[in-house]
């Protein structure tokens, strides 16, 4: 599953790297701890509309980063607060599934994150490990999003909320949990972004192991298991803050 990531990096360096335009509006935060019901960047492609809102079909698609609510709410929801449960949409069902075939088809996004977290169960204890591109370079998680307004308030701002995409864990990540977000290749950014494209089984397919054996598997401090705590250190390799801590302690 994915159910913490970290997203630190400012709208100007993502309008670079995913060859968009910024329409976060200001509202976007550096995130070394991002949980479910947050407000993150996303990027999504979309065709422009009209003064009446209609969709200009005939006009290219528009790359551009948004501002949206980790939890998918379905527009046929009768209140937001099922998102919460809708954090993560299973690759192998997702096509079936009503809550996310409609997204699926034609409102998929991407999800820029520096790096994501996962743990391992050993005994009672659960121990936390980063995943991250060693580059620098962002990840981006093939997602779904849906716009939602209260049926009995048309006038009310829409809530726009999204889902990961997960697969079976690949690779190395299989050694600490058995599924994974869908790790975008970024030559195939383009196609998970086409509006027009409806047919999307070769887009659910897992990243290459290539791409996931080149990331760095890093174990981290417990300190990101309390999604209150935010800020650098939970991004540290586990074994440098300890021996940090030892120097300290030492007599």
């Amino acid at each position: 599953m994915c159910g913490r990531y970290a997203a630190t990096k400012d709208p100007a360096k993502l309008v670079e790297e995913f060859a968009a335009v910024d329409l976060t509006e200001g509202r976007a935060r550096v995130d070394h701890n991002v949980a479910p019901t947050k407000n993150v960047i996303t990027v999504v492609q979309r065709h422009p509309r009209d003064a009446e809102g209609l969709v200009l079909e005939d006009e290219p698609a528009e790359r551009s980063l948004r501002i949206m609510r980790w939890g998918l709410v379905p527009f046929w929801a009768k209140d937001p607060s099922v998102g919460s449960r809708m954090i993560n949409t299973r690759a192998e069902t997702a096509k079936e599934k009503p809550a996310f075939k409609r997204a699926l088809a034609s409102r998929r996004c991407l999800v820029p994150a520096d790096g994501w977290f996962e743990w391992r169960r050993t005994g009672t204890e659960k121990e936390p490990f980063y995943l991250t591109d060693p580059s620098g370079a962002s990840l981006a998680f093939g997602g779904i999003w849906e716009s939602w307004r209260p049926k009995d308030d048309a006038d009310a701002a829409p809530l726009i909320t999204f889902s990961i995409i997960t697969t079976d864990a690949q690779g190395q990540v299989a050694e600490i949990h058995d599924r994974m977000p869908l790790v975008v290749p970024r030559d195939n950014w383009a196609g998970w972004l086409d509006p027009d494209r409806s047919e999307v089984d070769e887009l659910l397919v897992p990243a290459p192991p290539a791409v996931v054996e080149s990331l760095e598997l890093r174990p981290v401090s417990k300190l990101v298991n309390n999604v209150r705590n935010n800020g650098p250190e939970l991004l540290r390799r586990a074994e440098a803050e300890q021996s940090v801590d030892a120097l300290f302690d030492a007599p």
